[in-house]
């Protein structure tokens, strides 16, 4: 993996660059930023860097030492991983739970590209509505690892891919190994949530904040690596608003966004309407999706709710929406106001948390429906 693999970010590139340069690479550093900016990217990215045998005095890894070679299957003895996992189907109540389990699952994932999500990874390991975390028996295999000597003589590399989701019992021993590393060991921490974080571990790594994407870069990454015609890479690239996994999605007629507007347009058309027998079926079919899905599509449903009113000033250069989010606000719009925006935000975000909180998800989503009955007349 090459800096010059990674979709934009070049000031942050060269800030790790600069850091080998002077010889002051951090033990631990955290990568943060939005969704589908480049975070895990650009991780692999500098671990290839440390890496390569001969990136001294480069500015990227040489892709053809035999580290780099061995960095291509991602099968390198001095990168670890360590990432959120769920319980092996069919395993003993006293199996103890780690990132070596999914190893097979994790390199095809990685094989696949740089760019992924947890909900993509969550349907890799056919998780279901199973939850995600590192557990505590992860930090004892790490800190066994880590204690062994570099194979190949040079840095030894953890790369922690959503260190928010380790369990608190493993957090407090990850503390120990992370203020006092084994000699030149580097932590690199891929963090969608840092707030959910240990503040002990927070303090103690060097954290690096990485912006949106540039439309211009992502707008040029769709011309070069996915043959799109350069019309429909400018539209694409302004849509996904930074966010290179949401213009992949793009992309694909039959993503799931796609079925969340339907939903959203339902929503919207049976409330208008006071079709309560109807926002009735739409809550119960809603209920069925599964509490992952449920959450992304509360989320989704914020996202066109800001971005229908924004589409009301008139100035395209505020408005994030593709192709079919912008045909149907062209007549909805004016419906969200200033008399409501806030509002039907409102009942989205209650939503989203009690779903979080494990409530019944037909009284949630029928709570929704009947809400928005009122909400969406508001003028």
């Amino acid at each position: 993996m090459k800096f010059k693999e990674v979709i934009g970010q070049e000031e942050a590139q060269q800030r790790l660059i600069q850091m080998v340069s002077e010889g002051r690479v951090p033990h631990a550093m955290m990568f943060c930023g939005p969704s589908g900016c480049g975070k895990m990217a650009l991780a692999l990215a500098f671990a290839s860097y440390l890496l390569c045998k001969n990136s001294e005095g480069t500015d990227d890894s040489c892709g053809t030492c035999q580290q780099c070679a061995m960095l291509r299957s991602w099968s390198h003895p001095d990168l670890l991983f360590t990432y959120p996992v769920i319980k092996p189907s069919g395993s003993s109540a006293d199996h103890k739970t780690i990132s070596d389990d999914y190893a097979r699952e994790w390199r095809e994932m990685l094989s696949e590209g740089p760019y992924f999500s947890m909900d993509q990874w969550l349907e890799k390991m056919k998780a279901g509505n199973q939850q995600a975390l590192i557990y505590v028996a992860e930090s004892e295999v790490l800190i066994r690892k880590l204690s062994m000597k570099s194979s190949q003589g040079g840095y030894k590399v953890n790369i922690i891919w959503l260190p928010e989701r380790m369990r608190e019992d493993c957090a407090n021993k990850m503390l120990k190994i992370i203020e006092e590393p084994p000699q030149q060991t580097v932590f690199l921490m891929v963090c969608e949530e840092p707030e959910r974080l240990l503040e002990t571990i927070r303090s103690r790594v060097q954290r690096i904040d990485m912006k949106r994407i540039d439309t211009q870069a992502i707008e040029k990454a769709l011309v070069e690596r996915r043959a799109i015609d350069e019309v429909m890479a400018h539209q694409i690239a302004r849509a996904s608003n930074g966010d290179w996994l949401k213009a992949l999605e793009e992309l694909d007629a039959s993503n799931e966004n796609h079925q969340f507007l339907d939903l959203f347009i339902l929503l919207m058309r049976q409330a208008y309407m006071r079709n309560v027998k109807d926002l009735k079926v739409w809550s119960e079919s809603v209920a069925a999706l599964g509490r992952e899905r449920q959450k992304r599509m509360l989320v989704y449903f914020q996202h066109l709710v800001r971005e229908n009113f924004m589409y009301n000033f008139g100035n395209p250069e505020l408005v994030y929406m593709t192709t079919a989010e912008s045909n149907f606000a062209k007549n909805f719009a004016r419906f969200i106001n200033e008399a409501n925006v806030i509002e039907i935000n409102d009942i989205f975000a209650t939503a989203l948390r009690d779903i979080g909180q494990n409530g019944n998800p037909k009284m949630v989503f029928y709570d929704v429906a009947l809400k928005m009955i009122v909400a969406i007349m508001r003028k």
